[in-house]
């Protein structure tokens, strides 16, 4: 309890010291957005240079070059005058509506309406559906196991609470390995000399857990975190590489582990598993090929005919098979 005090007083201490170097960050943001506006316009105009023939570049500084001055009034012609001046004409007035300019976001909600739309409605019956799972868990429980008679209603039973079991072990098996990353993260924040390593090591830690995205989002915090004491290009790509190596180490060699243990498949299975799936559906097969891969595993478990497959998928042997 007291480490986790300790813990808990040196995060808080961290958000309140960010909190006041915010302006800091705000001000080298916009520094940077600068310079980098500045660098894609040189580009802009080297690649005019290279790519456009000569004579087009010509008309085109001809159009953008001011108009002449008119000749001196001395030299132009003597215009008459009128007897009697025009009498003033008062123009109409004009309607004048000032339209508000629209911001990136909402100009990408506006452009992907419908898919916003469908997002926001399937994430609005999640809470029901996760009230409704937990209140009548019980009631589909017996009422799928009575869907059976005699024995295959015990290998039913079985195989629900195997499956209940595997996900017990893959929720806890990925929260072990969130923390053992944002350790190892603060750790390395903490050696490269970052701000805030407390703070950028569990989020970083854990956002590398998210599937397809979850490198470049596990550098975000890092690169944010060393721009007021860096202005050199070596230190990001240090920070950047180390975050990167981290990451891959963690998909390919912690993850099979730790979670494969915790779910009691093999690591050969493991990854198998996470490159098929990740094939076939993409980030949601990344998310659900460890769930998917131990509900079969734990079906095959307790289907006599399918036990040998069971054990193909599984970390243990039985001792004569040794």
């Amino acid at each position: 309890l007291m480490i986790l005090y300790l813990v808990g007083l040196g995060f808080y201490a961290q958000v309140v010291s960010l909190y006041r170097e915010l302006p800091a960050y705000s001000s080298r943001i916009a520094e940077l957005a600068d310079v980098v506006t500045l660098r894609v316009e040189e580009m802009e105009k080297s690649t005019f240079r290279l790519l456009v023939p000569r004579r087009i570049q010509d008309r085109v500084k001809q159009a953008e070059a001011p108009p002449k001055d008119a000749a001196p009034a001395s030299r132009q012609a003597p215009r008459r005058r009128s007897a009697e001046p025009p009498a003033p004409v008062t123009p109409p007035v004009q309607e004048v509506r000032i339209l508000q300019e629209r911001t990136v976001l909402l100009d990408f909600i506006f452009a992907h309406l419908g898919s916003v739309y469908d997002i926001l409605l399937m994430a609005s019956f999640v809470p029901f559906l996760v009230y409704f799972m937990l209140s009548w868990r019980d009631h589909v429980y017996n009422a799928f196991v009575q869907l059976f008679e005699g024995q295959a209603q015990v290998v039913a039973n079985k195989s629900l609470e195997g499956i209940a079991a595997m996900v017990r072990g893959f929720v806890v098996g990925n929260f072990a390995l969130g923390l053992l990353l944002a350790l190892i993260s603060s750790l390395l924040f903490w050696v490269l000399r970052l701000p805030y390593p407390l703070l950028i090591g569990p989020l970083s830690g854990f956002l590398s857990m998210v599937p397809y995205v979850g490198l470049p989002l596990a550098m975000v915090p890092p690169l944010i975190s060393a721009l007021p004491i860096f202005t050199t290009m070596p230190p990001y790509l240090l920070v950047g590489s180390s975050v990167a190596v981290l990451h891959l180490l963690a998909l390919n060699l912690l993850y099979p582990k730790v979670v494969g243990s915790r779910v009691h498949l093999n690591p050969l299975v493991v990854t198998v598993a996470l490159m098929m799936w990740g094939v076939l559906w993409g980030a949601v097969g990344l998310i659900l090929a460890i769930p998917l891969t131990a509900a079969i595993k734990a079906v095959c478990d307790n289907v006599g005919s399918l036990q040998p497959y069971g054990r193909l998928l599984g970390d243990r042997l039985p001792a004569e098979w040794r």
